[in-house]
């Protein structure tokens, strides 16, 4: 089971505390984001949790708490976000400078593999022009390349309440021929997120930000994951499990597709206890709680490329069943 921490809302940045609570509860309670009567109970543990993916703008104040999660023998990496807007698109972030300075701490402290740097979504306005993108991406580019494997970006998507226009597919073309000269001189990989657009002409590739292939070189071991069938088509994501709720982030983005906006999400934070298994509230009586069927979806089935001496060697053991490699051929 993978752990989304999350798509819906930023938890390292607003609610680190009651992760860190419900991680020692050894539960969640998450409710249906259109029913809130319809709860999930979700029972989590280093058994059944194979890693925990976080999606942030600021972990600083998740970053005391690190220690806590290793202790209690969780595996996870992060999605930051580090992006080149001021206030009027980011009311309540740190600047960018600031947030690139977390970024090369987190990386200092838990390895530049797990550790993806997310340059998203990408706006085009009057104030934000690509010549504006492109000499910042470059300024962070030199900060941030020893310090992540790759760079992820979208595009930004029009929804209700977005006052951000999406760009036309020639200006998607622009942006990434653009980054891509930029990120190539520094080898820094760019991936795009949830995009339809092709951009493999610019090196460009479709991305898995809840990458499989990634997690099984952080844990140690192969899963038997699916595509998630619940995010976008374009998505290339692993099926995981998102514990968060909508309308609860107050990073204020102008963006966010998330929120219905800073007012209504500050209104939900303020009912926010630490010590509750909800994230928002306490329960009122008149939920159904189902509990959710949990399991670790490590792949028990072993492959000949699995054996660490080769086909033909008697030189060792098989490192999953520990039996001489003669017998199977």
């Amino acid at each position: 089971m993978i752990i989304s921490a999350s798509r819906r809302t930023d938890i390292p940045a607003c609610y680190p505390e009651w992760f860190v609570n419900r991680l020692k509860a050894g539960e969640i309670l998450v409710p249906n984001p259109y029913n809130r009567k319809k709860i999930s109970r979700i029972a989590i543990s280093p058994d059944t949790v194979d890693c925990i993916v976080f999606w942030t703008k600021n972990p600083e104040p998740l970053l005391p708490k690190l220690k806590e999660i290793d202790q209690l023998g969780y595996r996870y990496y992060f999605q930051m976000t580090v992006t080149d807007y001021g206030t009027d698109m980011e009311e309540n972030l740190p600047s960018t400078e600031e947030s690139m300075a977390t970024f090369v701490l987190l990386s200092e402290r838990l390895g530049r593999q797990r550790v993806d740097w997310r340059f998203d979504p990408i706006i085009l306005n009057g104030t934000y022009t690509l010549s504006y993108h492109l000499e910042k991406f470059e300024m962070m580019c030199e900060w941030l390349h020893k310090y992540t494997d790759r760079c992820i970006i979208s595009f930004v998507d029009a929804y209700r309440g977005n006052p951000c226009p999406e760009l036309e597919e020639d200006e998607m073309a622009s942006v990434a021929k653009g980054l891509a000269g930029i990120a190539g001189k520094y080898k820094l990989p760019i991936y795009t997120c949830a995009e339809k657009v092709n951009l493999e002409r610019y090196g460009i590739r479709h991305g898995a930000c809840i990458d499989k292939e990634k997690i099984r070189d952080i844990i140690g071991y192969k899963l038997d994951l699916k595509k998630d069938t619940g995010q976008r088509t374009a998505c290339g994501c692993a099926e995981s499990i998102d514990i968060g709720m909508y309308d609860t982030c107050v990073n204020g983005c102008a963006y966010c597709y998330a929120t219905g906006g800073l007012a209504s999400a500050r209104r939900k934070k303020e009912q926010h206890d630490p010590a509750s298994p909800l994230l928002i509230g306490q329960l009122r009586g008149d939920e159904t709680i189902v509990d959710r069927k949990v399991q670790s979806s490590r792949d028990m089935q072993i492959s000949l490329f699995d054996y660490p001496f080769g086909i033909g060697s008697t030189d060792g053991y098989c490192k999953k069943c520990t039996k001489i490699y003669d017998i199977i051929y």
